[in-house]
């Protein structure tokens, strides 16, 4: 991409061949597919949202361990998830691709955070913690909402793994490993404005 978009466009773009084409809204009527192996706008709309989810959690990750303030487990601990990540954004990339878009990538987007986040561990976790459950829920929408149901098993392996970093972080706080019976789910336009918080 020539010039850097911001998370908000990133969802509602993509990009073939070189150009940019509008996907439509998310929100409104969904345009038909062209065959059965070509994700639905509102399908790509997801893709391009965990997208930006993964490079937010994994800037974050960078982050954190440069700041030499965690202990040696939590150290390790953001290692394991950073390692995650990669390997989301990954597989997220590669269905996008398929699908004849361009994913984004760290370069495309500019994050921020609140004042204090990297300040001790504590903040860190707390942070880590916040971000995690966001990305969580973000998945479990996309789960819930995806036309194509060859998109649903990798969003939910995905979901899997990142309760674990939830319960994982979770521990480092003191807390329990294991959350509410049911985690919450968040719509497209929730999670769309949740990561706008983490935005330049």
């Amino acid at each position: 991409m020539s010039a850097r978009l911001n998370r908000r466009q990133l969802l509602r773009r993509g990009t073939v061949g070189g150009g940019v084409v509008l996907s439509g809204s998310v929100f409104g009527a969904l345009a038909g597919r062209a065959d059965a192996a070509t994700p639905s706008d509102n399908d790509l709309a997801y893709l391009r949202l965990l997208l930006a989810g993964e490079l937010l959690e994994a800037d974050f990750q960078v982050k954190a361990l440069a700041t030499r303030k965690l202990t040696s487990r939590a150290r390790s601990t953001f290692r394991k998830m950073a390692a995650d990540e990669k390997a989301h954004y990954t597989q997220l990339a590669q269905l996008v691709t398929t699908a004849g878009q361009t994913p984004a990538t760290a370069g495309d987007i500019d994050f921020s955070y609140p004042r204090g986040s990297f300040a001790s561990q504590s903040a860190i976790l707390r942070m880590g913690a916040e971000i995690e459950k966001l990305v969580l829920g973000s998945y479990l929408g996309a789960v819930e909402n995806v036309e194509s149901a060859e998109l649903r098993l990798p969003m939910g392996r995905i979901s899997a793994n990142e309760a674990q970093h939830v319960g994982s972080l979770a521990a480092l706080r003191g807390g329990s490993v294991i959350g509410r019976a049911f985690a919450a789910s968040l719509q497209i336009d929730a999670a769309s404005a949740a990561l706008d918080r983490f935005e330049s």
